[in-house]
């Protein structure tokens, strides 16, 4: 059982979700982003919905390796990490963008990484952690160049790290278009043209990505596995 959970990137959308979902069941959650006075108002809404006082925010930039270290100093003990965080990027080749491609990159694959390296004394040994990446690693569009390889180089986070972390778990969940996330919110063309790709016919759901990282992160038996929810890839 999960007793206290880290999500850095819990102040919206999927991310915020589980946060919620794990406080609704009891455990003690830790949620991080930017801005701290904005995850500490998210916390407190959520422990407040869920009955329950213990859930906090602190502000972790993800963007500021350097800085992660200290931001974390204050938690004793974690028993699963979840690195939803990200940046978003359409950064086509024609009109590279490189401050927007760096960000990117180092938030996602330096930032996830100091995390771990900075927690990974204090993660229970029946512990793990969760990665987030994305379909675009295999669905690539114009303008994905840089968010196709950095969700790739999640996939070989995943391997490294479960050898380096062991017995500690790790996995990682690689959503496709989420329609009823925030983030989606609007943009109804690009929707239909993601469900139109799909298998099924539909979009996966918030709540089907909670459901997905809550089996990643609570089954003892899953470790080094990519998990991809799109509905199917046409």
């Amino acid at each position: 059982m999960t007793n206290q959970v880290l999500i850095v990137g819990g102040t919206a959308g999927i991310g915020r979700e589980l946060a919620a979902a794990y406080a609704r069941r009891g455990t003690s959650v830790v949620i991080a982003g930017r801005d701290g006075a904005r995850a500490e108002k998210v916390a407190a809404d959520i422990g407040s919905d869920a009955g329950t006082a213990a859930v906090r925010g602190i502000a972790v930039d993800l963007s500021r390796p350097a800085e992660i270290t200290a931001a974390l100093a204050g938690i004793d003990q974690v028993d699963s990490v979840v690195l939803a965080g990200m940046q978003r990027d359409s950064n086509t080749i024609e009109s590279y963008d490189v401050a927007g491609a760096t960000e990117l990159a180092v938030s996602k694959i330096v930032g996830y990484t100091t995390v771990v390296h900075a927690l990974r004394t204090r993660i229970s040994p029946g512990g793990s952690v969760l990665l987030f990446g994305g379909m675009a690693k295999d669905a690539p569009y114009p303008g994905s160049t840089t968010v196709s390889a950095v969700n790739a180089g999640v996939v070989g986070l995943v391997a490294t790290l479960a050898k380096e972390l062991a017995p500690v778990r790790v996995n990682a969940i690689h959503p496709g278009a989420v329609g009823d996330s925030p983030f989606w919110a609007g943009k109804t063309q690009f929707l239909e043209v993601a469900r139109g790709r799909t298998l099924t016919g539909a979009l996966p759901t918030m709540e089907d990505i909670v459901e997905g990282s809550l089996f990643l992160l609570g089954n003892p038996a899953a470790n080094g596995v990519n998990l991809s929810l799109t509905g199917g890839l046409a």
